[in-house]
């Protein structure tokens, strides 16, 4: 009966947690379109947008996942920590373009939904 029971909670605890991912992801959705990210990296975030073709270098394609900068500087490109200093600081910051613009307005939880919502969009 133990078994069941745990295994029951083990499914109820995975499905809560895909759910809460999926509400955080559309809520880190909602922040990429706020703030216009989807204007160069485009609405499925292949760095496709609107304004993508006149720029060079052109947009990352967060359905790649994968990213280029350790702004933190702990030998590890693209941990959370990383994104996280990108858009707050720009991508200029750490050697990047200049067309990242810097989000310094951003609260550290949109933020952190954006990283969701960029991470949901691997491929």
């Amino acid at each position: 009966m133990f078994r069941n029971l745990a295994t029951i909670f083990a499914t109820f605890a995975a499905l809560m947690l895909a759910g809460a991912a999926h509400a955080d992801a559309a809520k880190g959705k909602e922040v990429f379109v706020k703030t216009n990210c989807n204007s160069c990296h485009g609405m499925t975030g292949k760095g496709d947008g609107p304004v993508a073709a006149a720029l060079d270098p052109k947009p990352r394609d967060y359905t790649k996942g994968d990213f280029k900068f350790d702004a933190n500087g702990d030998g590890t490109a693209g941990t959370d920590e990383d994104l996280a200093l990108v858009i707050k600081n720009g991508a200029a910051a750490y050697g990047g373009s200049a067309m990242m613009m810097p989000n310094p307005t951003l609260s550290d939880a949109d933020i952190a939904l954006l990283i969701g919502y960029i991470r949901s969009l691997k491929q």
